[in-house]
């Protein structure tokens, strides 16, 4: 089975969005853990 890392970011970002509605103060961890994943997805490809 492969994963294409564009379909795991809007579900990603869809989960970043439910925590943010459940609990408004994991604002700040949400978006950087967010940033991150879209960070390290978007240097894989140029690392192997």
């Amino acid at each position: 089975m492969y994963i294409d890392f564009n379909t795991i970011q809007p579900l990603v970002a869809l989960l970043a969005g439910i925590l943010i509605l459940i609990s408004p103060r994991l604002l700040n961890y949400v978006v950087a853990a967010y940033l991150i994943f879209v960070g390290v997805t978007g240097l894989l490809p140029h690392l192997g």
